[in-house]
């Protein structure tokens, strides 16, 4: 008669835990910085490039699309 009730018990407990709230803490890309402002990390920065400058981030956005560098096209099958 107890072993009903402690397995139905369990079962909700278990329940409850795996519908609870995971943490979410800030972790990944951060965009509250403008994209213009860089990684820090210099492998991935392009040789000549300044981070944090506007202007070099429009010359290397116009440099990419004259030779034929667009990110929102699908690579060629």
């Amino acid at each position: 008669m107890r072993t009903p009730f402690v397995l139905s018990a369990l079962l909700g407990a278990l329940m409850l835990v795996a519908c609870g709230e995971k943490v979410q803490d800030q972790t990944g890309a951060r965009s509250d910085k403008p994209a213009r402002a860089g990684t820090g990390v210099a492998a991935f920065t392009e040789p000549g490039w300044k981070a944090g400058d506007e202007a070099s981030w429009s010359n290397h956005l116009r440099a990419r699309a004259s030779y034929g560098m667009n990110d929102y096209q699908r690579a060629p099958k």
